[in-house]
């Protein structure tokens, strides 16, 4: 195989999302030249189709907001829903270096954030929050990344409307309630618009949102402080001697390049959600591996975790979960293309709809966290069974909140029922049939859930009784926002499957983000962060935004620890063959 001219940097990195690009940024803003590999043709990873929230305690924007807590309240809320998962170490680490990396990027790049101070956690056990510990990239005008915008991964196209991305809270609301207020309806129509023009002058939203504007804001500063992009650019081994990580090969275009870095390299390579083979070892009810639908990437692989391991590192399977689990929809493509996994992340929480096994009975709370209602189902499927389960709705839900991909009025549904995705019937039973669930069992749950429901009531799964259950409702339906009975036909299902946003599993680190080997000794000049290493919350998922914000904080502190005794100083010069390099 044909080798490239050796390459040097400061520091590697080994991945484009939020983890990889924030200890790139900060390394670089620390005065190192760093050079990001992303195995694929465009940057952003996972991070780009996600929501974009980080958990981020005594953040600065809450601060400035006026909200202020004792550092002991996160902590004692981790502690108690981590029990035997917590990690004394790491959580001092994200609760000190977290609201410092916020202030770093707000300071030395073009990051900027807006806050979500009335974001609840997920749980209400002692220490849990109500508010002020979320943050999320502010929108972004992708025309200020200039070229560099043609290698912005595009937002995950089921998740968007045609392609336009909607973020989170006010902006989502208004799309939701345009046909029930004017001030709403003049809002999407502008945003609608302005989307418009921009597909057609640039062939993509300029507007961006959510992850997507996380990763095009740490492109721009990336770019700004001098970082080495490099994409199609695939790590297929790490460089060790003496004991030390010193570089890595990478592979373009069949041609394998030595890169060797003098002060370290990081792993940020999104974890194994398409990694088959270790899947099956580590997810306990496919023992195929095949049994999973992951919305992530299908380039998170494990490359980083199969690298690291080689050098030493140890993976960590030991932890309560080894996913972010989320129930998803398959929804059919193009003829001879394979479905693509829908996470169900908002409607269920919305008033009058359930879900239910294939006997016809609910299992949970449906407004509870995705990671929650996938654990219900586990826990409710027979062995040996197929872990799956439906969701159901009357018209009036459907044609209000959406069900799955198939949009709201006036967004038509028959794409949807003629391709399969979406059942419709007159009646529940005849519903039931054309899902293979029991006809008896599902009008009897129907029927017991109605009682209630007419009252804003569900003694069985007392839904809407948290404040993160009420966040996720419709605020303005009474007197529940998250309960109301399924009552006139046409009704909807839609088939539910087991599927991730990630990965938990991952290497061993320490608090400094340094990979650990099987002595649990850092491995000098390795280092890992997002889901290539094992999450900091042990299989856990306590909050939203447990994932991005302990990637970007460690992140920030790999970057930190690489630059070492590095003066704060504007990036120095690459080399000619480097210098400005965007492949």
């Amino acid at each position: 195989m044909k080798r490239e001219p050796m390459l040097e940097c400061d520091v590697l990195v080994l991945g484009s999302g939020a983890g990889g690009l924030s200890a790139a940024v900060t390394a670089a803003v620390r005065g190192l030249r760093v050079i990001v590999a992303e195995k694929e043709a465009v940057f952003g990873g996972t991070t780009a189709w996600s929501g974009g929230w980080m958990w981020i305690p005594g953040n600065p924007l809450a601060v400035r907001a006026g909200i202020t807590e004792d550092v002991e309240a996160p902590r004692t809320y981790l502690r108690n829903e981590l029990g035997s998962h917590f990690d004394s170490a790491k959580t001092g680490a994200l609760l000190d270096h977290g609201p410092r990396m916020v202030e770093f990027f707000e300071r030395h790049t073009s990051m900027r954030f807006v806050d979500g101070n009335q974001i609840p956690d997920f749980h209400t056990s002692g220490g849990a929050g109500t508010g002020g510990r979320s943050v999320c990239a502010m929108p972004f005008d992708g025309r200020e990344l200039g070229p560099l915008i043609d290698k912005l991964r595009q937002p995950l196209a089921v998740t968007t409307l045609g392609g336009m991305g909607i973020a989170s809270g006010a902006d989502l609301s208004h799309f939701f309630n345009a046909t029930r207020s004017l001030r709403s309806a003049l809002y999407v129509t502008r945003r609608l618009a302005t989307f418009a023009l921009h597909k057609l002058r640039y062939g993509r939203s300029m507007h961006l949102v959510n992850g997507h504007a996380m990763v095009a804001r740490l492109l721009k500063s990336a770019a700004d402080h001098g970082v080495d992009l490099r994409s199609n650019a695939k790590a297929v081994g790490l460089i060790r001697e003496a004991g030390r990580v010193v570089g890595a090969y990478i592979e373009t275009d069949g041609i394998v390049q030595e890169v060797r870095a003098a002060r370290g390299v990081v792993l940020a390579c999104g974890g194994y959600p398409h990694d088959v083979a270790r899947r099956a070892r580590t997810f306990a009810y496919t023992p195929s591996g095949r049994e999973h639908w992951s919305a992530a990437p299908l380039s998170n692989s494990g490359d980083g975790i199969r690298i690291g391991e080689a050098a030493g590192g140890h993976f960590d399977a030991t932890l309560r979960a080894p996913a972010a689990w989320a129930p998803v929809s398959l929804v059919p493509q193009r003829e001879g293309e394979p479905p693509v996994a829908f996470p169900h992340l908002i409607e269920r929480a919305k008033p009058g709809v359930i879900a239910v096994t294939r006997t016809g009975r609910r299992f949970g709370n449906e407004a509870s966290s995705y990671y929650d209602l996938m654990n219900a189902l586990f826990e409710a499927t027979p062995q040996d069974d197929e872990v799956c389960a439906w969701l159901i709705c009357d018209h009036r839900f459907q044609r209000r909140y959406g069900l799955g991909v198939s949009r709201p009025f006036p967004f038509p549904t028959g794409p949807y029922r003629r391709s399969g995705y979406l059942k419709r019937a007159d009646s529940l039973a005849t519903l039931a049939a054309q899902c293979g669930i029991d006809p008896h069992g599902l009008a009897n749950t129907v029927a017991a859930y109605n009682t209630y429901a007419k009252n804003g009531l569900d003694p069985h799964f007392h839904r809407g009784s948290t404040p993160y259950n009420r966040m996720q409702g419709d605020a303005l339906h009474k007197p529940n926002p998250c309960v109301a009975p399924l009552e006139n036909g046409p009704f909807y299902a839609v088939k539910l499957l087991p599927g991730s946003l990630g990965t938990f599993a991952g290497l061993a680190t320490d608090a400094a983000a340094r990979v650990l080997d099987d002595e649990h000794q850092p491995i000098a000049g390795l280092f890992a962060t997002g889901n290539d290493s094992a999450s900091m919350m042990g299989g856990c998922y306590p909050a939203g935004g447990i994932t991005l914000g302990p990637a970007m904080t460690f992140g920030y502190i790999a970057g930190l620890a690489l630059a070492g005794s590095a003066q704060t100083q504007p990036a120095a010069p690459l080399s000619n063959h480097m210098q400005g390099h965007i492949q």
